[in-house]
């Protein structure tokens, strides 16, 4: 059940996106049906170690980012030179890579939101962004000096913990723009990009802030693509765009990739009062857990109960669903059946962004809420790429006695998924994701009126 209190505005976005020069180099892209997705030189280099190869990565040229590293420590990136100077020395200082995709993103939603300092130094504006791991670059290089090397501690620097704690993200950003309000992070492993931004949703909603810079980040790290490549759960055998395919017969994974989602959040009325751009209105946010124990398998069941409490009484239907859609055989069949089994089987169309990026983790989220800002703004559907074939028989799951949802194959809703983009008048988008540990996250976000 939504509760009532204030409405919230969207005002601004930025972020940092694979192979992407800016915001409009990635929806222009995107909305040419182009792929993100590349070989990936890191994980070439480790042969038949590692089993993937393409990612959505995102590299320091590509961000006009210099590494600088330790003369002292061994492939240390001790900081980070910003060859356009928009963030200061003092402050890259003590950020990883994702941090700093959160300070330029953080800078570019700002921008776009028309804040003044005053606004942003406020108490009433707060920092809500989170990331899926730690900073993996920055602990590996630490840990190998002292453990494998026998150096002293100090080799490291004095930054290794700010540059590596689980809040990392939230704290560079608001020591960056000197925000007086909350600054907090919330880890949901890939559910964490949309819970950070609702949480951010409901500070507003509740009158606890006024404005929220929120989001999600998982910097460039080889060590999060093999902990997943060890899972054996990387797409692989395809040609890099064509191994994130959403719902397809052949899928048989996600390509992990990198990124960073900020948006700008604020209360409604002081948004409109002022004139500023709505890029959306958030409706509704609801998260819960699934409930049965399992670390890793999607439940029809918790997906459901998201949707029950999303849709609350009003029961307000989007025009667009934008999945979570991974690629893996189990969770997006259980995905698509259970938005089925809400929405019935026509009126609306399904997107699946991550077919053109791959799965950003921690990122997620936030980055594919951008992508349901930019299908309002372009009045267009993102397409579910590479969805060329879809099974025509029942999933294996279909057959048991307990299951409780749709009995027909995912083939029979093939006009659900478009494999490219078109117009269509779009005046709401729900948003899905989900992580492990059960934990699912929707938000539905619309034109404003």
């Amino acid at each position: 059940m939504q509760l009532s209190g204030r409405k919230v505005a969207v005002v601004g976005m930025g972020g940092a996106f694979p192979d992407c020069t800016d915001i409009s180099d990635f929806s222009e892209k995107l909305f040419a049906g182009k792929s993100l997705i590349r070989e990936w030189d890191k994980a070439v280099a480790h042969g038949k170690n590692i089993r993937s190869v393409v990612s959505g990565f995102i590299t320091e040229t590509e961000m006009n980012l210099e590494a600088i590293y330790s003369t002292l420590a061994e492939d240390y990136p001790e900081t980070y030179i910003d060859k356009l100077e928009r963030i200061p020395d003092a402050n890259l200082s003590t950020a990883d890579i994702g941090s700093i995709w959160s300070m330029l993103g953080s800078l570019d939603a700002i921008k776009m939101a028309g804040w003044t300092d005053g606004e942003t130094q406020s108490e009433n504006t707060g920092v809500i962004i989170g990331s899926g791991g730690a900073g993996h670059v920055i602990l590996r290089s630490a840990w190998h000096n002292f453990f494998e090397l026998g150096k002293k501690t100090r080799m490291a620097g004095s930054h290794t913990v700010d540059r590596a704690m689980v809040y990392r993200d939230a704290a560079n950003v608001s020591c960056l723009i000197k925000n007086k309000g909350v600054c907090e992070s919330i880890g949901s492993a890939c559910a964490t990009g949309l819970g950070n931004i609702g949480y951010a949703y409901r500070l507003i909603k509740f009158g606890l802030q006024d404005r929220v810079i929120a989001g999600g980040v998982e910097g460039t790290s080889l060590e999060t693509f093999i902990g997943f490549d060890a899972m054996q759960v990387l797409s692989r055998g395809f040609s890099p765009q064509e191994s994130s395919r959403p719902f397809d017969a052949s899928r048989n994974g996600f390509v992990c990739s990198f990124g960073c989602g900020i948006v700008a959040l604020e209360e409604y009325e002081m948004a409109k009062a002022r004139g500023a751009n709505i890029l959306g209105v958030i409706d509704s946010y609801f998260n819960n857990s699934d409930g049965d124990g399992d670390m890793f398998y999607p439940s029809f069941a918790g997906q459901k109960r998201l949707w029950k409490g999303l849709l609350g009484d009003d029961g307000l239907k989007p025009d667009v669903v934008k999945v979570h859609g991974t690629s893996t055989p189990v969770g997006d069949a259980i995905e698509l059946l259970s938005v089925v089994d809400v929405m019935g089987e026509s009126g609306y169309h399904i997107s699946a962004p991550k077919s053109q990026f791959g799965h950003m983790l921690g990122a997620a989220g936030a980055v594919e809420f951008i992508t349901a800002l930019l299908m309002l703004k372009e009045q267009k559907v993102l397409p579910c790429l590479n969805s060329a074939k879809l099974n025509p028989e029942l999933e294996g799951f279909q057959k048991t006695a307990n299951w409780a949802g749709p009995i027909k194959p995912i083939e029979a809703y093939r006009n659900l998924l478009p494999q490219q983009s078109f117009t269509k008048e779009i005046n709401r988008v729900t948003c899905l994701n989900y992580g492990f540990g059960g934990t699912n996250s929707a938000m539905t976000v619309s034109k404003d009126a």
